[in-house]
């Protein structure tokens, strides 16, 4: 088994902080979630989320105008400049400092930053190959508190920005003579957003208090006059003159001298009016704010979750619409002026509204607090994750999208597990109910309940679906429910402490329980739910699962260890020492080392690999780690975050945050702000005294393999990471030797000796030749091809079947060669199931993607062409006596009918559903 996985997608997060941006052609948002940045693809229903991470959590990103360059830029000041064309990190800096916004020129050749009270006007990294892509142009002064916005002019000339001091500042990116600086004041809080109109220098600027101040200029872009060099540049430009122009020169030189004279003056501003959006005077503070200037559209969001549309510059009020209760920390525009995409950092929520029409395009919330478990679908297409908020959620691994959430639980969400059907979840939470959910209808069909309210930490379903156990964490018992009636048949006594895991046998009807008392215990479903067996534990067991084909079974204990059993026998067949693999990091707060305090830490979740040879574990500590059962070696360390906004991150404490008074994060800086709103004395109405700011601490809380084997997923506290196979890059040969070339295995193709063909491709492992052996056999030849493969390789092809599916066209003739070796290889290959399943269910898997987007279209096709032939027939039907009118009135009843029968089945969106 290959172990070349790499970090594919994060899920479960969509928004933390930072600013939203659309990418040139207003098809895509990007979006800053903890210290990476996904890209939500609204026309193709995509999410991807690029292979690249800063130190800390992103705080601005700002986009090249032909979309192609990306500048992402931490809370530490350290910045990417990525390419979004290759995925890839091109150049490193370190701005010196927090910086709170960057945006690029609309020409493209500079960018500029606000850090501090102070903006840096850089020259943009070019096409060429350079050895500092950032090369500082100007520093601008002028604010006496923190810059806050920039907005440029659409010819490049002027750029502004706004400031906490309530003023806003104009410059000029070049040395103009009629406008070095312009400050403009006005307001009476904190400037949130200034807007430079099209094709012009008349300003608008927005501050917290919900005030729009509107500014006029009496000089146009085309009236900036640039300034006339002094010293010895102008003497060096006088004399260059002279020698090429002699007499011209100074008669040139002598007309234009009374011009100048007459356009000293400077540019000016003046206010023509000011608005205001708080009429009612209600504490509704103005958090972020858009502008499309080509059709002068407004967008404004508030920290109650209101948004305005208004027109400008007559500030006509389009719409004013709540999108939730917290407080709006992004906006953003694409470019047509459509789509307006809204973050709201208090919830995790990304929202795309299309205001025309008054529709959400995309409207996806992560878990409000963090994920404690997940689970995947029989067949891959599907993971299922359950948050301490009481939310289930269902995520498309395709798309990277939730399409559905379950809210019928009212307390925290502890495990979630399919059926082997696949259509059929199982969750269990600390409400004391254990919830069946049905998603061919999206409905909660089965409420399980014990005769005592009790809080279940664990739930587990046998390979038949048919018996659904769940683990008590109070009442130390094991509750066994029918799926099919839903009644309780036994509660299961024996455990002294809570119970922490459960798991069923994939082949025998046998259920495992692990509990803090030191024992693991062996109940058998047929023989009247007796103990069968007790496991004696050194320490208290914290998980336990079973291997796919049932002979062994690990469990994960509070010292460190995996202890791996006989479920058979009752006996114990190796254990792994994972305490240095852990490798925990210092709190900002603890009293100890690192060192001692990975003593303390622990696996909590563990996962066999689809063909049962290795293991997954990870718990209390940034690093999942994939040992080898049979050596009980570590094969594989993965590090799921390098982001320093989380505690327990770095093994040292930093120096500089030691004080004589003790530890910087003792004291809370956010204590009298709440989210970047300042809060007032206590009594007022907004703001909760008493809230203290505190870094999440990383942790991993489940794992779980694909059952193809060909990725897995982590529920952590940066989201629901996906690491899979990273093959593009990966030459892994099988029994190469010197005879197999690429050039003797396309001889053996032109002499249509193509099992010797493919054989060989399959040796050498090159993905485009072993497409091409396989395209060139003919389709009445794939049968008799097929047959005289080794066994050794049916495997192979299969996987490589399934992996060709994805990204193939030819479906049919694919789907041929899968036919044809099944039938011919199907009774060999019995022997070989267990190590077969992992490529029958990838294979599966992508049969079933093609087989519901077929279906999806033959549906539609189908209810077409049922409209079609009863409009037809019904105005056959018609007779011509009948009057003009009735004949119409008739034809509309019927046409409305016909459209109510399309629209159903696409009605019921969930609140996670994406609309296009």
């Amino acid at each position: 088994m290959k172990f070349a996985y790499r970090f594919s997608n994060l899920l479960g997060t969509v928004y933390r902080c930072g600013n939203l941006n659309f990418t040139c052609d207003g098809n895509s948002v990007i979006s800053p979630v903890g210290n990476r940045v996904t890209v939500f693809d609204l026309k193709n229903n995509k999410s991807d989320t690029l292979p690249l991470a800063t130190r800390y959590n992103v705080k601005c990103v700002g986009l090249s105008p032909d979309g192609r360059l990306a500048i992402i830029i931490d809370e530490g000041g350290d910045a990417l400049l990525v390419s979004l064309v290759c995925r890839s990190v091109l150049h490193h800096y370190h701005f010196k400092g927090s910086v709170h916004s960057v945006s690029f020129s609309p020409d493209g050749r500079k960018f500029v930053v606000t850090k501090g009270n102070i903006a840096q006007m850089y020259h943009a990294p070019g096409r060429k190959r350079e050895f500092n892509a950032f090369v500082l142009d100007k520093t601008y002064f002028g604010p006496y508190d923190e810059t806050t916005c920039i907005d440029w002019t659409d010819d490049s000339r002027c750029f502004v920005v706004g400031s906490k001091d309530m003023s806003t500042w104009v410059f000029g990116a070049e040395r103009w003579d009629n406008l070095i600086y312009y400050a403009l004041g006005g307001h009476k809080d904190a400037i949130v957003a200034c807007f430079f109109e099209s094709s012009s220098l008349d300003l608008y600027t927005l501050s917290q208090d919900g005030a729009l101040c509107v500014w006029q200029c009496d000089t146009p872009p085309e009236g900036l006059r640039l300034k006339a060099p002094t010293g010895w540049k102008a003497d060096l430009l006088q004399r260059e003159e002279q020698d090429e122009e002699g007499e011209r020169e100074t008669t040139v030189r002598g007309k234009a001298t009374p011009a100048a004279e007459e356009q000293q003056g400077k540019v000016k501003y003046s206010r023509l009016a000011k608005y205001f959006f708080n009429k009612e005077g209600d504490f509704n503070n103005l958090t972020a704010a858009a502008y499309h200037k080509k059709i002068h559209l407004l967008v404004t969001g508030f920290a109650s979750g209101i948004f305005h549309l208004h027109e400008l510059p007559e500030f006509n009020l389009i719409h004013s619409l709540s999108i939730s209760d917290q407080r709006i920390a992004s906006v953003s525009i694409n470019s047509s002026g459509d789509w307006i995409a809204f973050g709201c950092s208090g919830l995790g929520q990304l929202l795309v509204w299309e205001w025309q029409s008054e529709s959400y395009v995309l409207k996806q919330q992560g878990h409000f607090n963090s994920m404690v478990s997940l689970a995947y679908s029989p067949d891959g297409q599907y993971i299922v994750t359950g948050g301490d908020d009481g939310k289930v959620k269902v995520w498309n691994t395709l798309s990277g999208f939730c399409f559905i959430t379950f809210t019928e639980h009212s307390s925290g969400v502890t495990g979630v597990t399919f059926t082997a059907t696949g259509y059929v979840i199982v969750t269990s939470s600390m409400d004391g109910t254990v919830r069946a959910f049905d998603l061919h209808r999206y409905r909660n069909f089965r409420t399980f309940t014990s005769p005592r309210p009790t809080q279940f930490s664990c739930v587990a379903v046998d390979s038949s679906g048919e018996i659904v156990s769940a683990g008590a964490q109070d009442s130390f018992e094991i509750f066994i429910w029918s799926m099919q009636t839903g009644r309780l048949l036994d509660v299961l006594s024996g455990h002294e402490g809570p119970i922490s895991g459960l798991c069923f046998n994939p082949m025998r009807s046998v259920l495992a329980s692990a509990s803090w008392d030191r024992t693991v215990r062996l109940w058998d479903m047929v023989d009247s739910w007796r103990t069968t067996e007790t496991l004696t534990l050194t320490s208290d067991a914290l998980a336990v699962t079973f291997r796919p084909d049932g002979a062994e079974l690990a469990v994960a204990t509070l010292n460190s260890q995996i202890a791996f059993w006989d479920p058979e026998k009752a006996v114990q067949t190796g254990s792994i020492e994972g305490r240095h693999d852990l490798k925990t990091g210092r709190k900002e707060l603890d009293k100890i080392t690192a060192q001692h305090s990975a003593k303390g830490k622990a696996f909590t979740t563990l996962c066999y690999s689809a063909d049962g040879q290795s293991i997954l574990a990870g718990g209390m500590s940034k690093f999942v780690c994939i040992y080898h059962v049979k050596e009980q070696i570590l094969r594989k360390k993965f590090e799921i975050s390098c982001n320093l906004s989380l505690d327990a991150m770095e093994e040292f404490l930093n120096r500089r945050k030691m004080t004589e008074f003790g530890n910087l994060a003792l004291i809370d800086q956010d204590a009298r702000e709440e989210a970047g709103v300042a809060i007032p004395l206590p009594g007022v109405k907004k703001g909760d005294m008493s809230s203290r700011h505190f870094k999440p601490e990383i942790r991993v809380t489940s794992l779980r393999f694909s059952p193809t084997g060909r990725c897995w997923a982590a529920t952590t506290t940066e989201g629901l990471l996906i690491y899979s196979l990273d093959t593009q890059m990966l030459f892994d040969p099988f029994e190469l030797d010197t005879s197999v070339t690429p050039g003797r295995i396309r001889a053996a193709l032109r002499q249509r000796d193509f099992t010797r063909a493919i054989l060989m491709a399959f040796r050498l492992n090159e993905r485009k030749l072993l497409q091409e052996a396989l395209e060139s056999v003919p389709w009445d030849e794939i049968e008799v091809v097929s047959s005289s493969f080794p066994e050794l390789y049916v495997e192979k092809v299969l996987e490589f079947l399934a992996s060709s599916f994805e990204v193939s066209r030819h479906l049919e003739f694919y789907l041929m060669w899968t036919q044809k070796l099944l039938m011919v290889h199907g009774q060999k290959l019995k022997s070989r199931a267990g190590k077969l399943l992992p490529a029958v269910q990838f294979l599966q898997k992508s049969i079933q993607r093609h087989l519901d987007d077929v279906s999806k279209l033959c549906d539609w096709n189908r209810y077409t062409i049922q409209y079609a032939l009863a409009v037809s027939k019904q105005r056959g039907m018609k007779r011509p006596s009948e009057p003009r009118g009735s004949e119409e009135e008739a034809g509309a009843s019927d046409d409305d009918d016909s459209l109510h029968l399309l629209g159903r089945g696409h009605g019921d969106e969930d609140e996670d559903g994406l609309l296009v």
